[in-house]
């Protein structure tokens, strides 16, 4: 950035480096306007001594400007996992997070570890989420009543089990995210134990549960 000077060539030891380096930012802000880009700078000079990483920008940008309600991956991979099942019966944070699911595959959500479809799930959503700030408005899909089973969908069990223990919503959902990954997987264990082990250490006095039910 011009503004760091001195301090911004310095970081960097060949011109090479540098035009690297600016093309990396250049595909970053792809999709944010001047106006946007602009007031994080303006930001920046008045927090920042030197010149931030493009991760530390962007949280900037978006502190500043808002992210257009688009949740962070991490939870939107969550959200997309949980409903999954059935994407059609829930209301969704944001558009992105339902088209991002759907292309990268509702089934490889609820079969696949994160492992092997969180990649996948992060490029599309990316995608998604580069589409809304150049200004696309991606459709809300219609929520659609599923019989009388919805009752006993994972999500809607994660939201009684996180009511009835007195849990934050995001809390309850990053606990119970286990439930939504393949029944006997790895992975699936791995998070209950480490889930358990966050409550154990705060003497919650909650144990978790095993299945959906």
């Amino acid at each position: 950035m011009a503004i760091y000077g001195h301090k911004f060539k310095s970081r960097f030891e060949s011109e090479e480096e540098l035009r690297f380096t600016k093309r990396e930012w250049a595909l970053s802000l792809r999709g944010y306007s001047e106006n946007e880009v602009m007031a994080a700078v303006e930001r920046c000079k008045a927090i920042k001594a030197w010149m931030p990483e493009i991760a530390e920008f962007l949280d900037i940008l978006h502190e500043v400007n808002g992210d257009h309600g688009l949740p962070g991956m991490r939870d939107a991979y969550i959200e997309a996992c949980m409903h999954a099942e059935h994407p059609l019966a829930h209301q969704w944070s944001h558009p992105a997070v339902y088209h991002a699911g759907r292309e990268t595959g509702w089934f490889r959500l609820r079969s696949e570890e994160e492992q092997q479809v969180l990649p996948a799930f992060g490029y599309q959503y990316d995608v998604m989420c580069r589409r809304v700030r150049e200004g696309e408005s991606l459709q809300q899909p219609v929520p659609k009543a599923i019989e009388n089973k919805q009752a006993n969908t994972v999500a809607d069990f994660i939201q009684r089990f996180t009511a009835a223990h007195e849990l934050e919503p995001e809390e309850g959902a990053t606990l119970l995210f286990y439930l939504t990954l393949p029944r006997g997987s790895r992975i699936r264990k791995r998070l209950q134990q480490q889930s358990q082990q966050k409550l154990d250490q705060r003497s919650a006095g909650i144990t978790l549960p095993d299945e959906a039910c």
